[in-house]
């Protein structure tokens, strides 16, 4: 990869903003790249008959499966080569995880401190962190691991803190920090995986405690729950971490990402669910059926397409397996992929692993 477009792209993350043209510009140099690079990815493109030359837009560029990132190599550097190595969670095959590479990672934590500044902090330059998902220490290869270390390196206070180890969930350290805010009158922050909150709110409950933190505090969720909790239902959720914290819905926050991104989306709170996701000015997406790979019209569901322009190594485009719903701003996130849009998810992975292993 090319050391100039490197530079190029994290200096577009670092503007304010773009036009359609600047980021298409972007987007067909970095596809360009990576068809030269990136050999599963070039086979795929020749099976479907697509060049650089015939590629105007980002909307022309084949989205690439994720499920394709656990069965082959996605990148355009040698695997030895990679400063870090994000892995999935492996939690649809058992141990067949996905790996997403990454060369440098300054690209990735340019991306994500620039769009969470906007998103979750909204103009605050540090808060007091609390976190509820294991370290980076004990999840090396996590993307939501390093997600938060670098929030809380960047945007956390030195008194911040973690709450998830070996031991599980450290319910009497939450109830500590919650206390201490509460009297101090600083606001604070929770982050941390769905069913992590799930498990607090559950043992908060138990006890009959709730929380008033100050004005400003706020939550940050995501991940889903993964086996690792029971479901709640949106409107349950979001009502309980307001009610069980005095933070307002609207500022309870879902981040959604993903390991084979390098980039987030976030909503802008949950007072209302489901709430509008939309990402930062370096990703676009859009919703297709899988089967044909066309967008679908502006009020039916659709499978999620993002084109991250920060995935530089990979593949800037993927097929997710969620269902979406254009809406004002961004899109609706529905579910995941069933019945006949699960179906065409599984044939676009069988065409891209027909291609590749051609």
């Amino acid at each position: 990869m090319n050391a100039a477009l490197v530079e190029s792209l994290t200096a577009f993350i670092a503007q304010d903003g773009c036009s359609d043209t600047e980021f298409d510009a972007i987007a067909l140099r970095l596809f360009a790249a990576q068809h030269a690079d990136n050999p599963a990815f070039r086979r795929f493109c020749q099976l479907r008959g697509i060049a650089p030359r015939s590629v105007k837009s980002w909307r022309d560029i084949p989205a690439v499966p994720i499920s394709a990132f656990k069965e082959v190599t996605l990148s355009c550097t040698p695997l030895e080569s990679a400063e870090r190595v994000f892995m999935t969670s492996g939690t649809t095959r058992g141990e067949v995880k996905g790996r997403h590479y990454h060369p440098t990672i300054a690209v990735w934590d340019a991306s994500m401190t620039r769009h969470f500044a906007q998103r979750f902090m909204r103009g605050t330059d540090r808060l007091r962190m609390g976190i509820l998902f294991p370290g980076e220490e004990d999840l090396p290869n996590s993307s939501l691991a390093h997600y938060l270390a670098l929030a809380v390196r960047r945007f956390g206070t030195s008194d911040s803190r973690w709450f998830v180890g070996a031991g599980g969930l450290d319910v009497s350290g939450v109830r500590a920090m919650l206390r201490e805010a509460e009297h101090s009158g600083e606001p604070i922050a929770l982050l941390g995986a769905s069913w992590s909150f799930v498990h607090l709110l559950d043992a908060l409950a138990a006890a009959g405690e709730r929380f008033a933190l100050p004005s400003g505090s706020r939550v940050l969720d995501t991940g889903g729950y993964k086996g690792q909790s029971r479901e709640l239902a949106p409107e349950e959720f979001y009502a309980r971490l307001s009610a069980g914290f005095g933070v307002p819905r609207e500022r309870c926050i879902n981040m959604y990402g993903m390991t084979e991104l390098s980039s987030q989306l976030y909503d802008d709170g949950n007072a209302v669910v489901p709430s509008v996701k939309s990402g930062p000015h370096w990703l676009r997406s859009r919703l297709v059926d899988p089967l044909t790979g066309r967008d679908v019209p502006r009020a039916e569901r659709g499978v999620l397409v993002h084109c991250d322009l920060a995935s530089f190594n990979s593949v800037t485009t993927i097929l997710t397996e969620d269902v979406g719903v254009a809406a004002d701003g961004g899109f609706l996130l529905l579910g995941r992929a069933e019945g006949a849009q699960a179906r065409g998810c599984s044939l676009a992975v069988q065409e891209f692993l027909q291609a590749v292993r051609a």
